[in-house]
């Protein structure tokens, strides 16, 4: 016997964390699952054996998700962040925001999509961001963060278009939350461009979004605002 489900991936991270707490108090879904590195099972998403036992966990549980979302993400680390020119590339940085930002989410995809329902209203989607969209590029710099995240774009659309094949009803997106107060965008906050949300409010507005998208929407990226994000 199975019953209706919502896994956050990421559970850990500000905005991961605040989805499971919403999702939890919505009271929506039968079970909400929070998945990272220190749940029970953990996952790591870098190893997709680990990947796959955590989806196969979710399956003997009984749990069929109909709301799976990846919270997950690199911006910087150990004093490393998004390049401000060409002097400073670094392949292993650009490898890591690959592997994090795109191989990751894609893995992911493989070993948990086959877990929900191929009828029905699915959704399942994955932060992206408004800087991995090329035609709004006008700024240029952060080079490795923006290609690992328009790679993750063009991964979602080909998710999309192959898994209407199974299931013409499910709905697989990009989600740009803004600029959230969480230690992601900690060593940007002096840049008052755009507005800031706390994590509770960024999860509020990226489930609102979900919930109002339709299977045509399917393969693109939304803002939390609901708008679409140009490829």
């Amino acid at each position: 016997m199975t019953n209706s489900g919502a896994i956050i991936i990421g559970a850990t991270g500000g905005i991961g964390g605040a989805l499971v707490e919403k999702l939890s108090s919505d009271g929506n879904f039968e079970s909400v699952v929070g998945l990272s590195r220190h749940s029970v099972p953990a996952i790591n998403i870098l190893d997709e054996s680990s990947i796959a036992a955590a989806a196969n966990h979710v399956r003997l549980s009984g749990i069929s998700p109909e709301l799976i979302i990846v919270a997950t993400g690199i911006l910087h680390k150990d004093g490393r962040g998004p390049e401000k020119s060409l002097r400073e590339l670094d392949a292993d940085w650009m490898i890591e925001n690959y592997r994090l930002n795109a191989v990751a989410p894609a893995l992911i995809a493989k070993h948990f999509l086959p877990l929900m329902p191929r009828t029905g209203r699915t959704r399942f989607a994955a932060l992206s961001a408004r800087v991995g969209s090329i035609t709004d590029n006008r700024l240029g710099g952060w080079h490795s963060y923006r290609a690992s995240k328009a790679a993750l774009n063009m991964l979602i659309r080909n998710l999309s278009i192959e898994w209407q094949r199974k299931n013409p009803e499910a709905i697989i997106v990009g989600l740009h939350p803004g600029t959230v107060e969480t230690g992601l965008s900690a060593p940007f906050k002096g840049n008052p461009e755009h507005e800031r949300f706390t994590p509770t409010k960024a999860a509020g507005q990226l489930l609102d979004v979900l919930q109002g998208l339709e299977t045509g929407d399917s393969g693109q990226v939304f803002a939390y605002d609901g708008r679409l994000i140009a490829p």
